[in-house]
């Protein structure tokens, strides 16, 4: 009889008791709902990097331009994550996909960062229910953790998390980052957590042909 106690998908830490038949332990779960927040409202990230849209553009300072009367374009990466198709389609596709499990229901209309409120305000009151309900929450957590540190690396002009190579034993190549919430292997499907899979050994790097 195995009575090893079921553990977190995100950690993955070992559930208390009063956690039993949650996907996730309530660390996490805070840890989303903080991500979320962070998105959304006048002042929140997703607002935020809209202002860069308009380069050089700082705290209400004057636009910077390297000529007089012409202004750098913005950043192609900006204008994806703030167009339709990023972080508000990222974030009303994870609505549609819970509303199939009765998890809110799906808003339609408006103009983007209505949407992008709407929808972290429809996740963040299922959450909860979630922990429960949803099998997928770690993949939820990696995307929502993503579009928030994607914000927070333009908007400080910082680049992006850097990349590591692990090795899974199934031989593929897991490419992961140090705040990694944890990883899938794409080889074998193994499930690692955020120690685990920074303890697989460094990939090799192939040798140049």
């Amino acid at each position: 009889m195995n009575d090893a106690a079921p553990l977190c998908v995100i950690c993955p830490r070992a559930l208390f008791d009063d956690e039993h038949g949650r996907y996730i332990c309530r660390p996490c779960e805070r840890r989303i709902d903080e991500d979320l927040l962070a998105l959304a409202g006048p002042s929140g990230l997703y607002a935020r990097l809209c202002l860069r849209i308009q380069p050089g553009r700082g705290s209400g300072g004057p636009i910077v331009s390297g000529t007089r009367g012409a202004s750098m374009p913005p950043s192609e990466h900006v204008l994806t994550l703030t167009a339709n198709g990023g972080i508000v389609s990222t974030l009303e596709t994870w609505v549609a996909d819970w509303a199939t499990y009765g998890l809110g229901v799906v808003s339609t209309g408006g103009r983007l960062q209505h949407r992008v409120d709407q929808a972290v305000v429809t996740l963040r009151l299922n959450l909860t229910r979630a922990a429960a309900l949803h099998p997928a929450l770690d993949e939820f957590a990696r995307e929502i953790r993503q579009a928030r540190r994607q914000c927070e690396g333009h908007i400080g002009g910082e680049k992006p998390a850097r990349r590591i190579p692990v090795a899974c034993p199934c031989g593929h190549v897991i490419k992961t980052t140090i705040d990694t919430q944890g990883e899938t292997c794409r080889g074998c499907g193994e499930q690692y957590g955020h120690t685990e899979v920074l303890r697989l050994p460094m990939a090799e790097r192939r040798a140049a042909a």
